[in-house]
């Protein structure tokens, strides 16, 4: 088979997705391959397809067992055999999946980084015809990613052991300017093809709130997206606990996941939520790596994350299968405190220098700014990720908050002025709500300790509200007239423009909404049943077949075991409801359906298919 017919009969799609093409036709000549590309545009395939095509076996590294157990189901169920080896299987387990990868049966096997140095699996490798490599989620080879791994280190010590050596295939979806070519140069790629295809997620809606009140504003969210897949991402166990409890008694389907429960619970609730026991998942980020959940409609950060890496990454958990989603940052200024406290006090890097460890510190620091300034930015929030990411678009999207809320100029000199002169007077010295109570005239036990009532700029913005202090404050860090250190203390310092206003009489004009609070996204189209997004059908008949064809879809999962996106995903049942397909060849041009599901699920759905629309046609008559 060529690259075409393994893509239609494996996987049931019709064409390549943006970049893919290139990437396996580099694989395919034994060509090094390095693919950029955004969660949910088909970086899978670019390994799997030629694995399939290639004499001998392919290893993929993968960093997490639910990642790897995902995927091998996915394989499996499409009609490829797969494998898995990591610390999940038993002894027997794992001996017995070596003795079937000895035999050639498994074409693909995901493999944890930690067995690449087991004596076991190094005499299997040393035997087996080995004709690629894939490093999944590449950036946790670099030590100036969000996401550093040493276990990815012992990829390279592996590949220079093998008797010949095979293609090697990195892939992620996070990874700046720097981290990318550290990747190249660690893993020791020789001339390879690099493929960017762009960090964007256009079907994700962008918005950052500031709510008085976190919870109740999840509360209303939930309540107005019944029926639909959503994960909530809070910073602490503490937090995630609170949260699903208050959820569970208001009526909610939800269940948690964070490192203090333990490995029996965690693997229950998260199958609850893959297989739609559960609709919603409250979690810290130790969840959601390589869980492959196609019809998560929504992720709401309950705080803010500790960098836009990590950031873009749990938003990339929403949304898979490219229909609208949306992605909600409730931002409170503790969340800059409590991830400052984590970065200083943080365990993983014990295995670093000194020297080395100050300079990540350091680092994590300067993310945790950036992610600050973007729940500042009044400009276009997926263009501040994008920029990010070193890709420059037009500042407007059309889809996030900010594109969306009318904003007009206003100059902001004067109170930019005096909040500089405070700092200023005060020496540099104070905080940021030290600052913003000075100049607001406020009359607390601090600032009478600190002798700011006797600042000549002290009480000079009283008829301000301290909202807006707030925000011009922000716009100042956020365009360097103010900057803040990261060293334990959150001290406010003069930035590098500051003599701009103070010195040269220069003047600082600033977005602001027209409204107080920010315009919310009017959603005009109808929500379809079953937990699909927004628009995605268009009636109340297709609807209906929908709810048809996913109450079947949970019937064969649970026959088989498997979580229902693995037998078809959303997207594919909308397809359905469209084409309404009458037979094999029809059903064949449904995308996501191949030969051997429908081999496997085919004669049901179409039979599904056949009665809803006669039932349909029976009701029309009697009417």
């Amino acid at each position: 088979m060529d690259k075409y017919e393994v893509l239609k009969q494996y996987f049931g799609y019709d064409t390549f997705r943006e970049g893919q093409e290139t990437l396996i036709d580099a694989v395919l000549e034994g060509r090094d391959v390095f693919g950029i590309m955004p969660t949910g545009s088909g970086k899978s395939l670019c390994f799997q397809i030629p694995a399939l095509m290639m004499k001998g076996i392919t290893l993929v590294i993968s960093p997490l067992i639910s990642l790897m157990k995902d995927q091998v189901a996915a394989l499996n169920q499409a009609g490829i055999h797969a494998a898995y080896l990591n610390s999940s299987l038993t002894v027997n387990q794992y001996y017995k999946a070596l003795e079937f990868a000895k035999n050639g049966r498994y074409p693909i096997i995901y493999v944890a980084p930690e067995r690449l140095a087991s004596e076991s699996f190094l005499d299997f490798a040393l035997h087996a015809e080995i004709s690629m490599v894939a490093v999944d989620e590449a950036h946790c080879v670099s030590q100036w990613g969000q996401d550093f791994r040493p276990n990815y280190l012992k990829i390279v010590d592996f590949i220079q052991k093998l008797p010949r050596r095979p293609v090697v295939s990195a892939f992620t979806a996070t990874a700046t300017k720097e981290v990318r070519e550290d990747i190249v140069d660690i893993l020791m790629l020789q001339d390879p093809v690099v493929v960017t295809t762009g960090y964007d997620r256009p079907n994700l809606f962008l918005s950052v709130q500031t709510p008085k009140n976190k919870y109740e504003a999840l509360r209303n969210f939930a309540e107005t997206h019944p029926g639909q897949c959503g994960i909530v991402y809070c910073l602490t166990r503490k937090l995630v606990e609170e949260v699903c409890e208050r959820l569970q008694a208001d009526g909610f389907s939800v269940t948690r996941y964070h490192a203090g429960l333990s490995d029996q619970e965690r693997r229950q609730n998260q199958d609850d939520f893959i297989y739609d026991k559960c609709q919603i998942m409250v979690a810290t980020n130790a969840f959601g790596m390589g869980i492959d959940k196609s019809n998560v409609r929504y992720v709401i950060h309950y705080n803010m994350p500790k960098s836009i890496e990590a950031f873009y990454q749990e938003i990339g958990r929403c949304s898979r299968d490219g229909e609208p989603g949306e992605c909600i940052l409730f931002y409170s200024g503790q969340d800059v405190v409590t991830n400052q406290w984590f970065i200083d006090n943080n365990q993983d890097n014990r295995e670093l220098d000194d020297f080395t460890r100050k300079i990540v510190v350091e680092r994590d620091h300067e993310r945790l700014k950036k992610m600050t300034y973007y729940c500042f930015t009044n400009e276009c929030l997926r263009d501040y990720i994008l920029r990010y990411f070193g890709e420059y678009t037009s500042n407007y999207c059309g889809n996030c908050i900010n594109c969306i809320t009318q904003f007009e100029n206003v100059d902001v000199t004067d109170i930019a002025r005096k909040l500089l002169g405070c700092v200023l007077t005060g020496r540099q010295r104070y905080g940021a709500a030290v600052i913003i109570d000075t100049v607001h005239g406020a009359n607390t036990a601090k600032i009478r300790q600190y002798r700011q009532d006797e600042n000549p700029f002290y009480g000079s913005l009283a008829k301000e509200p301290v909202y807006r202090l707030r925000q011009v404050m922000n716009h100042l860090q956020l365009q360097n007239y103010l900057t803040v250190t990261s060293d334990g203390y959150s001290i406010v310092k003069l930035g590098e423009r500051a003599a701009e206003v103070l010195e040269q009489g220069g003047t600082v004009i600033m977005k602001m909404a027209k409204e107080k609070e920010p315009a919310v996204k009017v959603k005009t189209k109808k929500k379809a049943a079953g937990g699909t997004a927004a628009g995605m059908l268009s009636g109340e008949a297709d609807e209906a077949l929908f709810e048809r064809l996913r109450m079947l879809r949970m019937e064969i999962a649970r026959e088989e075991k498997v979580p229902p996106y693995i037998v078809f995903s959303d997207k594919t049942l909308v397809h359905m409801c469209s084409v309404k397909p009458e037979n094999k060849s029809q059903m064949l041009g449904v995308s996501g359906v191949g030969e051997f599901k429908f081999g496997k699920y085919g004669a049901r759905f179409l039979e599904c298919i056949r009665v809803f629309q006669e039932e349909q046609g029976n009701r029309k008559e009697s009417e």
